[in-house]
């Protein structure tokens, strides 16, 4: 399971962290305010949204069209409103230094709205520079939920509005495909399925996230895969929790090499590699160096610009016959006290090239919860799904699945995977999910969902 543990706590790296933290200049000659739409009103720093919460305006986790979070914009006299889709008359506005819902007809309810660039709007009380603000984040905690008005600068008074629905663009032919227009069928924990060996101790392994074997999973055309690694005197081992009990776990380089060898096979594919990493950095290249033909597929966007100048088209990976991107979760820094970094030998750290939303959406039976937020957000990470910087957008890995694998459970949810890839999660991101994830992908027709977002961009 992609479960968070204490490396989770440390930050990306200071460039990435600066880049996605500069508020830009305004754009000249950009229109004062979008067309009149429905919205979100989405705070830059956290991703969260402006919702009514009785009276009170919050920031809450992306939920759609559900928990008031929805706003039309139309124009008013000098200004704008911003009236709440689920209460006619009743429009974001002010109270003093308080964000609050009040009556549309109210002076209170009208803002001013000036363009900060890349996208970006600052909301202001006309004729002032009173403006929407996220509060300042306490010392070992959060930003509280509150949005206040008051003389905000920089990124906590800078707002997204989001369109509740995007029309998408045409998609290219798929060797013009940018990696980060492409949608990926992802299988959590593919590991434990049951078929290659174990995976978990006695009971527990009872409840396999995945019921086919990884060389099967290809087959299929799943091309994303969550692997959990521990560290034992065997080397990295694929193991839930701990290995600990474990009857015939299988070896990393094991798999690596089934997927490396698919690929030598099929030239025109892409795999992607999550590792759950809970090896030294020297354990986990001594794995790698068992893999035949690993650097033959391997994908650096560290060596190739990506940052600087966008993601590759899928033609031009598989002309360079680099087809196999593999992230860690583990922290650069924690491997910089360490003295090596993963990244010299091909690893790439996941929260510098990615975003991801929280990796549960709740018991494995009953109901479930759709919110779609960052999984890097907390007292000491503060990584927004929204997350970009000039010139490069993260790929998006959109987890959906729960906290245990029940069968009936997860053919529900998988049917529901378009819905709430549409409606929840790419207004949240602001970017179509380049990974879904889930449990038992051979269950509900995921890969329906895969084809629907495969067939336009999000602009």
């Amino acid at each position: 399971m992609r479960t968070p543990h204490a490396l989770l706590t440390a930050a990306v790296t200071a460039a990435a962290l600066a880049a996605a933290a500069v508020t830009p200049a305004p754009a000249a000659g950009a229109d004062a305010a979008p067309p009149p739409g429905t919205y979100y009103v989405q705070s830059v720093v956290t991703g969260l949204n402006a919702a009514d919460a009785s009276g009170t305006v919050e920031q809450h986790r992306p939920r759609g069209d559900e928990d008031r979070q929805q706003w039309t914009l139309r124009p008013d006299g000098d200004g704008h409103l911003l009236e709440n889709t689920d209460s006619p008359g009743a429009c974001l506005g002010r109270a003093d230094d308080r964000a609050r819902t009040v009556s549309c007809t109210a002076g209170e309810a009208r803002w001013q709205i000036t363009p900060l660039g890349a996208d970006r709007y600052a909301l202001a009380a006309p004729g002032t520079d009173r403006r929407l603000t996220v509060a300042p984040r306490p010392a070992d905690a959060i930003h509280p939920a509150p949005l206040s008005v008051g003389s905000g600068a920089g990124d906590l008074a800078a707002w997204y509005l989001t369109p509740a629905d995007v029309p998408g663009g045409p998609m290219p032919p798929r060797e013009q495909r940018t990696l980060d227009q492409v949608t990926f069928l992802t299988a959590h924990n593919a590991y434990a399925n049951g078929v290659d060996g174990g995976f978990a101790p006695p009971f527990v392994d009872l409840f396999p996230n995945q019921s086919r074997g990884i060389q099967q999973q290809l087959a299929d055309g799943v091309r994303g895969f969550m692997l959990d690694i521990h560290q034992t005197p065997d080397g990295a081992i694929l193991c839930h929790n701990s290995c600990t009990l474990v009857r015939r776990p299988v070896a990393l380089w094991v798999d690596l090499q089934r997927i490396v060898d698919f690929l030598r096979a099929r030239p025109d594919e892409f795999v992607t590699v999550f590792l759950e990493d809970y090896v030294d950095p020297g354990v986990l290249r001594a794995e790698l160096d068992r893999v035949q033909g690993l650097s033959e597929v391997l994908y650096r966007p560290d060596r190739t610009g990506v940052r600087e100048n966008g993601w590759p088209t899928t033609g031009e990976l598989a002309a360079g016959g680099h087809r196999l991107l593999i992230f860690t979760d583990h922290s650069r820094e924690a491997d910089r006290s360490a003295g090596l970094t993963r990244d010299t030998f091909g690893v790439m750290y996941q929260r510098e090239w990615t975003v991801e939303n929280h990796w549960s959406m709740g018991p494995g039976v009953g109901s479930s919860d759709w919110s779609c937020y960052s999984r890097w957000y907390d007292a000491n990470t503060t990584i927004p799904l929204t997350r970009t910087e000039p010139g490069f957008r993260p790929l998006f890995v959109m987890n959906h699945f729960r906290d245990a694998a029940v069968a009936s459970t997860a053919t529900t949810d998988n049917a529901k995977l378009t819905d709430r890839a549409r409606r929840f999660c790419q207004p949240a991101a602001r970017k179509k999910p380049t990974y879904l994830a889930v449990d038992r992908y051979d269950l509900g027709n995921p890969t329906a969902a895969v084809d629907a977002l495969n067939t336009y961009t999000y602009p």
